[in-house]
């Protein structure tokens, strides 16, 4: 194994089949949404719902990366590191 420092870099391959997975997820969310026998309230109601947890979970995945990345301010805490 080699230890090269750097910052690693997805391959294409990676990066299609992580956006073919989420627009596959979604256009499947989308499509039992809209099949849903329920009334029109019920089913806008899912869709906002899966759209916030959408936005959500990019923010969190930006949280993170930046935390990693070292690129975020200092947290002024580390909740689960040893002092």
């Amino acid at each position: 194994m080699s230890d090269t420092p750097g910052k690693q870099q997805n391959t294409a391959a990676f990066y299609g089949q992580a956006v073919a997975s989420f627009a596959v997820a979604m256009a499947a969310t989308a499509i039992g949404i809209y099949q849903l026998s329920a009334d029109a309230w019920v089913r806008a109601f899912l869709a906002i719902a899966v759209l916030y947890l959408v936005t959500s979970a990019f923010t969190l995945s930006k949280v993170i990366r930046d935390r990693q990345e070292g690129t975020g301010g200092a947290p002024s805490y580390a909740p689960y590191e040893k002092r």
